[in-house]
């Protein structure tokens, strides 16, 4: 293993008979650092398996003066093996954060490769944006497919932590073996709600929807054609404190992982967003940190804007300030009335939200203070 100021390179494990290729594995965890940029591709000849390698090379620098980003990505693509496959529940999602050092890439790779594992995508940033406050950061995602892996789920988990541990990172490991259950609130707006029912059905979300609730029953039909059951909470000054225990009270009954906030017009106490901290996604019909609060088609179309937008984040005790997750925006002229606004607005708001909540179930989403980092699908 490697160490903060351990520069040598690790030595790597046999590789399984079952896993061939014309050009060995040692040299792709070789190449891999924190100093270059690797994109690979894998095809298939008629022979064997081929690799084609496409590298360009960027040096960096831990010094302050330094910035940027600096990217990496190792994807696979079928026809190598069955392990470069991700579209199955045999692949796995690794997301580590936490300062910058020599090794970390090649570590985490060795890790996984020394227990058979085979990595369908490997991508990683390294940025010096906040470089006053936390220094040089490391962000990784690692995707792989454990359906040939030589050790038990808890070992790996365990040898993941001791990894993170020494290099001082926060790590989180998803197996992909299980569906995270949903919670969509709504009020009565329902173009968000059937995006989200609508791109469930054809296999884009990766969740069950298990509860539709609302302070509201417009949209109940909605919920019905879906079949998908739905909760009627009534909410006023007086009451919201009761009402919100309740509604915490369903979602625990569900075990619910992840609530999406689809256009639902309630502001959600502290309480609540610290019970569920960046696992509530809420769609602004704004492009923030611009017309925070309510009416922001009104206020925009006031203020004779050229651009309207919507933002997905992370719902936090602090309104329309959390993490921005997803953004997109619309040309409008003088000529759009506020109705124009709210139509064209509409449409962004539906596909910015979908974009947000597949980002957060395929682990895509890395929080780093009041920033989101997001890796590409």
């Amino acid at each position: 293993m490697l160490s903060h100021d351990d520069d040598r390179r690790p030595t790597h494990p046999r590789r399984p008979q079952h896993q061939t290729m014309n050009v060995s594995t040692r040299f792709i965890l070789r190449k891999i650092s924190r100093r270059s940029i690797l994109s690979i591709r894998f095809s298939q000849s008629a022979a064997g398996g081929v690799l084609v390698a496409n590298q360009t090379r960027h040096h960096s620098s831990h010094s302050p003066q330094a910035s940027g980003v600096v990217s990496g990505s190792l994807s696979g693509a079928k026809g190598v093996s069955k392990i470069l496959n991700s579209s199955t529940n045999n692949c796995a999602r690794l997301l580590v954060k936490g300062p910058d050092a020599s090794g970390i890439v090649a570590s985490y790779s060795q890790l996984l490769y020394g227990h058979g594992c085979g990595i369908v995508d490997c991508a990683s940033e390294s940025s010096e944006s906040d470089y006053e406050i936390d220094g040089r950061m490391f962000f990784q995602r690692i995707v792989f497919d454990h359906s040939s892996m030589q050790a038990t789920k808890e070992l790996i988990e365990k040898e993941v932590e001791d990894m993170s541990f020494k290099f001082g990172m926060g790590s989180q490991l998803s197996w992909g073996d299980t569906k995270r259950n949903i919670a969509i609130f709504v009020s009565k707006y329902d173009h968000c709600l059937w995006e989200l029912l609508l791109r469930h059905r054809a296999g884009e979300l990766a969740c069950n929807i298990k509860v539709i609730i609302s302070n509201h029953e417009n949209l109940r039909p909605v919920a019905n054609t879906f079949k998908v059951p739905y909760f009627v909470f009534a909410m006023s000054k007086e009451t919201k404190l009761q009402g919100e225990n309740k509604q915490m009270e369903l979602l625990r009954e569900h075990n619910i992982d992840l609530l999406v906030l689809a256009r639902y017009m309630q502001v959600l106490s502290p309480q609540f967003c610290s019970t569920y901290p960046h696992n509530i996604i809420n769609i602004h019909h704004s492009f923030l940190p611009a017309f925070t609060g309510g009416s922001p088609y009104h206020r925009a179309h006031e203020r004779g804007v050229k651009l309207i937008g919507a933002t997905a984040h992370y719902a936090t005790m602090d309104l329309d300030e959390g993490p921005i997750i997803e953004q997109d925006i619309n040309r409008v002229s003088h000529r759009d009335d506020v109705k124009d606004l709210i139509r064209k607005g509409r449409t962004l708001e539906k596909n910015v939200l979908v974009s947000a909540v597949k980002a957060h179930l395929e682990d895509r989403i890395i929080v780093h203070r009041n920033k989101c980092i997001v890796f590409a699908e």
